[in-house]
């Protein structure tokens, strides 16, 4: 079961007892998540916010005024089980005194209040001032005046009727059933993050940030043994709109079922999802041994979010942040070695928070930064981390990456992992081509159950759909597959990357870390991409 979304699994049937993450806010009628605050009064607020930091005593200062809106509808074989309509409007001010933080956030942001606020702050980080031992070092960062940002939407998600997306998630379940599923849950996650940042840098950054989920899993059951398979969708959490679920044909690649990219058919997948949930019960189960991977992008996103995502934050690597992921392997003496192998020359991996329809794009991140792209492993040698301004001057870095979060205005920003995602092959390679020279293998998509140990190294992984390559020729589902290795090992076996005509992007919606926790949303782009002689093992089988 993956962490992050521990409590979406655990929840497919319970309705909003049990959200894949905390209802924050209050409960609001749908027409309420329309709109936008002012954002002239926004900035007034700001200033009050920044004049009364400075004048008690704030080297720097900053505050993000968030109104964070979230809509559920959650479907059970035909019953609608609920729909959930959250708001949640607030203000977070961050200050820097005598070289500490200091945070305060409170949701009553009239003028008077925002001044003590910022009051408080700065005597937060005065009294913590006291306990440092090195005082906070920030890069410089240029103030870019008024500007805004929105995510590139076509259709706004929260202003289509609740009907409309209750109806289609009735008929995914119904299509579902209809060919093979015993039961299905099917799910609708729509976010929208309204923040404005504002800094003594002279930073004033409106942002309109759009995300949705699509979502849905099938289950069918052999009556003569009671035994059960399911085969969640093949969609992907993606920073759009409503657009996302229109099914464009130019977003479908055909394969042994078929994929998807910057569009999703629910219907068609959920069609598909019943057939094969039945066909998976009928599967030869796998025989463990050594094999060639082909694995999807669908598949592969996790696999980078958990091996290269977390053990490169840099908090990990420093020690800093433990929770939920663990440290992490990739200690700063392999980067400074500046020839640490962390994969084959065919890897080149890389960060960024621009790439259009991801999770992670924005304009500015919650410390105002600018974002960017930055490579992480160039041709298989590790060459960078994730970092914010007060910690770029660690790895010798003049300016931060743009990869600071938080996850609501009474949450302080901190490091987060930015979209990381495997480049293409340069060489014009198909699926269809990568797939003729494999003898004996396994092809691989979705995502499934994975494990790794607390330094992001030794893992196992499962998946959604397995099928047997033999001669270069699909033979058939199999059953009870999860390949087992260890990031560098891994990484180095990788001997095929498919070309840029197959990239496509998974993500997670519900990204675990901090104390106290916080959730962010990050993509993960890759081809399909094949990986030689890697251990495979028979999850049914009984010692």
């Amino acid at each position: 079961m993956k962490r992050r979304d521990f409590m979406y699994l655990a929840g497919m049937g319970a309705g909003a007892l049990m959200l894949p993450i905390p209802v924050i806010g209050n409960h609001v009628p749908p027409e309420a998540l329309l709109g936008q605050m002012d954002v002239a009064l926004k900035k007034e607020l700001a200033d009050v916010a920044l004049n009364s930091a400075r004048s008690s005593g704030a080297s720097y200062a900053d505050i993000r005024i968030g109104r964070y809106l979230n809509q559920f509808v959650i479907t059970r074989d035909n019953k609608v089980e609920n729909t959930v309509n959250t708001e949640s409007y607030g203000a977070g001010i961050r200050v820097l005194a005598d070289g500490a933080w200091g945070f305060v956030a409170a949701d009553n942001i009239t003028k008077d209040n925002i001044a003590s606020m910022a009051k408080k702050a700065v005597a937060i980080a005065k009294a913590n001032a006291k306990l440092l031992e090195q005082p906070v070092q920030l890069a410089p960062q240029q103030g870019y005046g008024e500007v805004s940002w929105k995510t590139p939407i076509e259709k706004n998600a929260l202003a289509i009727p609740i009907k409309e997306k209750a109806d289609l998630l009735l008929a995914v379940n119904d299509a579902a059933m209809k060919n093979g599923a015993n039961y299905m849950n099917s799910l609708l996650f729509i976010v929208n993050e309204q923040k404005f940042f504002a800094s003594t840098d002279g930073s004033y950054i409106d942002q309109d940030v759009h995300r949705i989920w699509p979502v849905f899993t099938a289950t069918a059951i052999d009556p003569a043994t009671g035994k059960f398979e399911t085969r969640q969708s093949l969609s992907a959490p993606m920073g759009m709109g409503y657009e996302y679920l229109d099914g464009r044909k130019e977003s479908k690649i055909a394969s042994v079922t078929t994929l998807y990219g910057k569009h999703y058919d629910m219907l068609e997948d959920a069609t598909a999802a019943g057939k094969q949930a039945i066909e998976k019960l009928k599967a030869k189960s796998v025989e463990a041994g050594k094999y060639d991977l082909v694995l999807d992008p669908s598949h592969l996103w996790l696999t980078i979010h958990e091996s290269v995502g977390h053990p490169l934050e840099l908090d990990r690597v420093l020690g800093y942040e433990a929770n939920f992921a663990g440290t992490s392997f990739a200690t700063l003496d392999k980067w400074k070695s500046k020839s640490f192998n962390y994969g084959s020359q065919r890897i080149n991996l890389f960060a960024d928070k621009t790439q259009p329809g991801s999770l992670g794009a924005v304009g500015y991140d919650d410390e105002g930064v600018k974002t960017k792209q930055w490579d992480l492993v160039k041709d298989g040698t590790l060459v960078n981390y994730q970092a914010t301004r007060d910690q770029a001057h660690i790895i010798g870095e003049k300016e931060s990456h743009g990869c600071s979060y938080a996850d609501s205005w009474s949450s302080v920003q901190f490091q987060r992992m930015p979209n990381v995602s495997l480049a293409a092959g340069n060489t014009p390679l198909s699926v269809q081509d990568m797939i003729k020279d494999v003898k004996k293998g396994i092809y691989i998509i979705g995502d499934g159950s994975f494990s790794i140990d607390q330094q992001r190294y030794n893992f196992q992984f499962g998946g959604q759909l397995f099928y047997e390559i033999k001669d270069g020729q699909i033979a058939g589902q199999l059953r009870d597959v999860a390949y087992q290795s260890n990031t560098q090992e891994f990484w180095n076996s990788c001997a095929a990357i498919c070309d840029e005509r197959d990239y496509r992007l998974g993500g997670s919606f519900f990204d675990g870390k901090g104390q106290p926790m916080q959730s962010s949303a990050v993509s993960h782009g890759s081809s399909t991409t094949r990986f030689n002689g890697v251990n495979v093992i028979n999850t049914a089988r009984k010692i």
